[in-house]
């Protein structure tokens, strides 16, 4: 189910810039459901999402597409890992901010790898590589930005209902 959730809410959202809510799905999938459960909700989900994409899909580069599964991977186990500082009931300021937080770094994890996937890849030089890196910096920055609020949001809302 969370699987499936990702998938079609990725698919809903895929016009909108910056934003989506496959990494908190697969977030809480590691949050709810354990870290083994997670790490396979990220990569079916990512597969599926990067696979069948109608706006391009990831299979028609390699290097992409094995770094948003791996990128989803993490994210999974982190949801799983973090189970028992976050699956409370009740959740502090203090925890919110640090949920939000890791929306951010795992975001930041996300786009680094997937950003670095096509210059490492295509076999540019470091300096090229770090130049097409900091070139996409505005988009990436945004989009950790809004994932940060999405996960401070949204994980003490599904969590208070699941625990």
């Amino acid at each position: 189910m969370f699987a499936a959730l990702a998938v079609g809410l990725g698919y809903s959202l895929m016009l909108v810039p910056n934003i989506e809510l496959i990494t908190v799905i697969i977030f809480l999938s590691g949050l709810t459901l354990g870290i083994r459960w997670g790490i396979l909700v990220g990569a079916v989900s990512e597969f599926i999402f990067s696979a069948m994409n109608p706006l391009g899909s990831s299979l028609m580069f390699p290097p992409l597409i094995a770094a948003q599964i791996i990128s989803m991977i993490i994210v999974g186990l982190a949801g799983g890992l973090l189970r028992p500082v976050f699956f409370k009931k009740k959740l502090s300021f203090f925890r919110i901010v640090t949920i939000g937080l890791t929306g951010f770094l795992l975001t930041f994890i996300f786009d680094s790898l997937t950003t670095l996937s096509y210059p490492i890849g295509s076999g540019f030089d470091w300096p090229q590589t770090w130049g097409i890196y900091l070139s996409g910096i505005g988009f990436t920055i945004v989009h950790q930005l809004s994932n940060g609020v999405i996960f401070a949001v949204s994980v003490p809302g599904v969590v208070k209902y699941l625990s």
